[in-house]
């Protein structure tokens, strides 16, 4: 039933101009006049029903073309703010992936850091291993 109330478009329209119609030829069946008075009432409301259509035609245009204009600047405005939203999650991405990068790099320098002093330990024990052999050999056996 919601529908039916809700049909203010072509439909609406197309009764509006039956009823017109309907009224204008019941108002010239009944009223006493000469067949040429008739005609001519019946031009007159049948230029009179044109030119409401045409009237109530010009407003519909006008108001679907104000409808089409707030729907592109409606559609204007989301893309604007998608792409506002597309760019902050893309600076997002580039500031956690120099993060990223920068945290990587200082893993790598410790990492390298911790090799050096490694292999200086190992060299050093090495060494030390040597001179120990070194001092054993030839120490002289007391005898």
């Amino acid at each position: 039933m919601a529908d039916q109330d809700n049909d203010g478009g072509v439909g609406g329209f197309g009764w509006f101009l039956a009823g017109l119609g309907i009224g204008a030829l019941v108002g010239v069946l009944y009223a006493p006049k000469s067949g040429k008075e008739t005609r001519e009432e019946i031009v007159a409301r049948s230029l009179e029903a044109r030119d409401k259509a045409n009237e109530l035609y010009s407003q519909g245009v006008e108001q679907a073309t104000q409808y089409v204009q707030q729907g592109k600047e409606v559609a204007t405005e989301y893309v604007g703010k998608g792409k506002e939203v597309a760019s902050a999650y893309v600076d997002k991405g580039k500031e956690y992936y120099d993060k990223g990068r920068t945290q990587w790099t200082q893993y790598v320098d410790k990492g390298k850091d911790l090799i050096q002093t490694q292999a200086e330990a190992v060299q050093a024990a090495v060494d030390a291993g040597k001179d120990a052999y070194v001092a054993k050999t030839t120490e002289t056996p007391a005898s």
